[in-house]
């Protein structure tokens, strides 16, 4: 059951530069728009992230003579992933999906745009530290429980996820919202595996739309 006073939905990243098309696709990213419309109406609280990149960030392969996206380098905060450019302010690609229903959405934390480091959680920077001051807005609002779909599962939605677990709240990722990379892992499993089995660890529920809807 939704509680409509301390649920939300959380919409990470559902811009058109993770959808087919854009500069660092997701494959059928676009899916989740229809998805993500169909479940606001069970809410009566959203909130919005976006990916803001300054040009020549330090997350993008172009940065980095020599390298190419999807390569790993060590950066003073961990491992990082490079990327190709995408999510550049100020561009159509970086806008929230037009199509998006933004009715329920109260606030928008934009994310990633300091030069230096990355930021795939919607509460953290990559550093793990960097805060993003949803926290402090969703706990000034009364919220406990939240529910996160977009962008991208193996990544932004799913560090998000960790980090709200350890900030205490109950958090339920809705998958058919949500749409994943899936990067090869030296192991032969994909990031999608592994992230799955680290977030079912930390008590992290899986539903579906359907469900949500009681069918």
């Amino acid at each position: 059951m939704i509680d409509r006073a301390t649920d939300i939905l959380g919409l990470v990243d559902v811009q058109p530069t993770f959808m087919p098309g854009g500069e660092l696709a997701v494959a059928d990213g676009d899916a989740v728009v229809r998805a993500i419309n169909q479940l606001t109406h069970h809410f009566d609280h959203a909130f919005a992230t976006q990916d803001w990149h300054p040009a020549g960030h330090s997350s993008f392969a172009s940065a980095h003579p020599g390298r190419k996206p999807y390569e790993t380098i060590d950066m003073p905060y961990g491992p990082q992933v490079l990327w190709p450019d995408h999510a550049l302010q100020n561009t159509a690609n970086a806008a929230l999906h037009r199509d998006v229903d933004l009715q329920r959405v109260e606030v928008i934390i934009r994310k990633g745009f300091d030069r230096n480091i990355d930021s795939y959680s919607t509460f953290f920077e990559n550093d793990r530290r960097t805060a993003t001051g949803l926290d402090g807005w969703l706990r000034q609002r009364g919220f406990r429980r939240v529910f996160l779909a977009g962008l991208a599962t193996d990544f932004c939605v799913a560090w998000s996820a960790e980090d709200a677990v350890h900030l205490g709240y109950e958090v339920v990722v809705i998958e058919d919202a949500c749409r994943g990379i899936g990067v090869p892992l030296a192991s032969g499993r994909t990031s999608m595996d592994e992230v799955r089995d680290r977030l079912a660890q930390l008590g992290v529920r899986f539903v579906t739309s359907n469900e949500l809807a009681g069918e």
